[in-house]
């Protein structure tokens, strides 16, 4: 009787297993359980099949049917829902006389709001890294938040699907993985809304607008079409892309799993580093007297331990390390960080690792794009014990050549085309509700060539998607890098510059932020505050909440009086302050000579009044014109105004492509 069980399921078995090679029903990976759908849309579902096939497409109650073309691909519109779910998506193929359906089932599938968050590292920093993450992440529970991030990718040509992926809900233990800008975004529309939101990831740190954009738009631009056209030329048959791919694995295998110097015995505390450099830590390198350098650099300190801290377990702070790293105490590894993926640098270094008297501490770390080291402040770099501490300031040994060369690759995230190929085009047409967007830092450098390929971007994105003028909500850069004491031209002024004359463009929003950066840090760590100002410019854009103000003062014109300039603004309409009632600060005046001097400025009703002792015939002001400028202009809203200037003189990137 077993025997006679087991040879009718096999049967069966086999039967459906026949059906399923034949119909050969494929998802795109966009596609997932866990995963939101766009509300009062009809819902886009593709796929491919065996060519000829039936389709039929089932969610909350609906069916829609379809066969695939000649190439076997099939797309089916489903009817529009409203907010809700959770649902099960079933899509079922047959080919031919086939009785039995291959069958794809998602399970907890959401009706809500769609969003694309895209950009560069800015927009990729993690919820972990963003500040008060531990609170942050103890606290999130929100099943209706679901997230997807797309894996890094690159393509010569445009693909259909993206690397496997998940959606996830956000929970405590989800959360830290997920961009924080998008989190906090989606939160406050979440509860704000009262509807599930979905959030598409879809980012890569230190890449430029261009490597979003597809080629036909870029084609018009000549700078970027040269590029284009010479890389085609270059790589035929995309021969070069693919021995590059051969190469970035050998550079990461190299990287992330040889850690060839302990076989040097650097880790015996007599081990002679006479030879090494000295570095005082905390300390950041990034100038190489050799040129710049990419590879694998030791760092080396000898800790001289108390008898009372020999048998007990230890904990070592390392602040704020840069990027990828490994640890060793006494040639022990300790922990190995991945792309800054600890929510601290605090490690345990347990007893059985200590010694009395000397002892060594070894880092090791993956020297990448200029950074490396550990950054300040040095009261975050210490060993301790108990309620005792040994700070680690100070000189420590470093070395690099000690493991094998990376080898040479291209970076082909940074060229145009290749990111939005990989990451952008297998993504449409999901429905979605619309773009949040940060990025801007990797293209000051051509800050005039971004009036043209940002909102080329945009467009770009809009046209693929076919859903109209889908809204498209950015971060204008933060302040960045030393302040300057006199006025002075700024690549990035330049950039925000581009970014706000980008508000002219239909259905834009941007969040200004001017007031959150860190000098010495180009990832400003308070995200809330950046996800917030994007949410609010989607409750009055998209949600048509009138009683949201989502702008600060937006410069709208002025007017020469005598010696005096008179400002006015947009979105003023509650009223300008400086903030905590301080002086108005960061105005500059220039008469026809186009020398800027610091300028008294005054708020007089819904305008300011701004002049200078040193510029008697004023023609043009400028207010936060600098990369990191101190300016304090806001509404009552508590918004703060976005720089701007009133002149069009030559800047420092007009003249490049």
């Amino acid at each position: 009787m077993r025997m006679i069980k087991y040879k009718i399921t096999f049967l069966l078995i086999s039967l459906f297993s026949g059906f399923t090679a034949t119909a050969q029903l494929v998802m795109p990976k966009v596609f997932g359980s866990n995963m939101v759908l766009q509300r009062d849309i009809a819902i886009p579902v593709w796929g491919k099949a065996n060519p000829g096939a039936k389709v039929w497409v089932e969610l909350a109650g609906n069916t829609t049917i379809t066969n695939s073309n000649s190439n076997g691909s099939w797309k089916a519109m489903l009817n529009a829902l409203p907010a809700g779910g959770p649902y099960e998506l079933k899509v079922y193929a047959s080919s031919g006389n086939e009785v039995a359906k291959e069958t794809i089932a998602f399970k907890n599938v959401l009706i809500g709001d769609v969003w694309v968050a895209s950009g560069q590292s800015n927009m990729e920093m993690k919820v972990s890294e963003s500040k008060n993450a531990p609170t942050e992440i103890k606290n999130a529970k929100y099943p209706n938040i679901r997230f997807l991030i797309v894996p890094h990718d690159v393509a010569p040509e445009a693909k259909t699907d993206i690397l496997p992926a998940e959606w996830k809900s956000i929970d405590s233990t989800t959360v830290g993985e997920f961009s924080a800008v998008a989190y906090y975004f989606s939160r406050h529309l979440n509860q704000q809304e009262n509807i599930p939101v979905g959030i598409i990831q879809s980012t890569w740190g230190g890449t430029p607008v261009e490597a979003w954009t597809s080629k036909e738009p870029l084609m018009s631009v000549p700078s970027v079409a040269k590029i284009i056209t010479q890389h085609e030329n270059e790589n035929v048959n995309g021969e070069s892309f693919k021995k590059n791919e051969v190469l970035i694995k050998q550079y990461w295998d190299l990287i992330q799993n040889s850690a060839n110097a302990l076989k040097q015995n650097i880790q015996a505390v007599n081990y002679d580093d006479s030879k090494w450099s000295t570095l005082q830590m905390p300390a950041t390198v990034r100038k190489w007297a050799d040129g710049p350098y990419q590879g694998i650099v030791w760092f080396r300190k000898v800790v001289e331990l108390p008898e009372i801290a020999a048998g007990k377990d230890l904990q070592i702070n390392l602040g704020h390390p840069e990027m990828n790293y490994w640890l060793y105490f006494n040639g022990q590894l300790i922990c190995q960080n991945k792309w800054n993926n600890a929510l601290s640098h605090t490690y345990t270094v347990p007893a059985k690792f200590i010694k009395k008297g000397k002892n060594v501490i070894l880092l090791r770390e993956a020297f990448l794009w200029g950074g490396g080291g550990i950054n300040p402040p040095a009261d975050s770099l210490y060993l301790s014990y108990g309620t005792n501490k040994i700070s680690l300031t100070g000189a420590w040994k470093y070395k690099k050549g000690l493991e094998s060369d990376l080898p040479p690759t291209i970076n082909y995230q940074h060229y145009p085309t290749y990111l939005y190929n990989a990451m952008i085009n297998p993504l449409i047409p999901y429905g979605i509700k619309g773009f949040i967007w940060y990025q801007g830092e990797n293209n000051t450098g051509s800050a005039y060539l971004y009036k043209t390929l940002f909102p080329s971007m945009i467009n770009d994105w809009r046209v693929r998607w076919k859903q109209g003028y889908l809204p498209f909500l950015y971060v204008q850069l933060a302040n960045y890098l030393q302040q300057n004491p006199e006025p002075v031209n700024s690549e990035w002024a330049e950039l925000r510059e581009a970014q706000l004359n980008t508000l002219h463009y239909p259905n834009t929003a941007m969040a200004t932020i001017i007031d959150i950066g860190e000098a010495n840090d180009i990832h400003p760590k308070n995200k809330q505050d950046v996800g917030y100002r994007l949410a609010l410019a989607a409750e009055a854009k998209v949600y048509n909440r009138s009683d949201v103000v989502s702008q600060g003062p937006v410069y709208d014109s002025q007017q020469i009086q005598g010696n005096t300039i008179v400002l006015r603004f947009k979105n003023a309409e509650n009223g300008l302050i400086a903030l905590n009632n301080d002086q108005l600060k960061g105005f500059a005046i220039a008469g026809s000579d186009q020398k800027f001097y610091w300028a008294t400025a005054a708020i007089k009703g819904d305008f300011i009044e701004v002049s200078s002792a040193k510029v008697s015939n004023p023609v043009a002001v400028r207010y936060g014109w600098a990369d990191n400028p101190d300016c304090n202009l806001y509404n009552k809203n508590g918004l703060p105004a976005s720089p701007f200037r009133t002149d069009s003189f030559e800047g420092l990137t007009d003249k490049r492509n």
